[in-house]
């Protein structure tokens, strides 16, 4: 067996959803953009992050302000081996902002 591209590349893809609050009072939730970094996940978590704080993290709902996200994090790793490539993946969650227990809740399950 040879093993073409012993080091691995790897990608990350944030999505999820954002917990806003309304124009003109209330809260809700709303699908978030789906963000993608292949150097690293604490590259890919900075740029969720900034999203989150210059407000376009969320995906069109047009929120006054966002409160925070629970997104999921895909990493894929990808090898070659004798001309064939084989991609693995595993999924972390991640909550950033300020959010709290009922609405992380509230924001990835759909439970007030």
């Amino acid at each position: 067996m040879k093993i073409q591209d012993f080091n691995p590349t790897y990608t990350y893809v944030a999505k999820g959803r954002v917990l806003g609050n309304y124009w003109g009072g209330g809260k809700g939730s709303y699908k978030a953009k789906q963000f993608v970094s292949k150097i690293s996940k604490q590259d890919l978590i900075e740029i969720v992050n900034k999203a989150l704080k210059d407000g376009s993290l969320d995906s069109g709902m047009g929120y006054e302000s966002l409160i925070g996200a629970c997104l999921d994090i895909t990493i894929t790793s990808s090898i070659t081996i004798e001309g064939k490539t084989f991609h693995s993946e595993e999924i972390e969650e991640l909550n950033i902002g300020n959010m709290t227990e009922d609405e992380i809740e509230f924001t990835r399950y759909g439970i007030e």
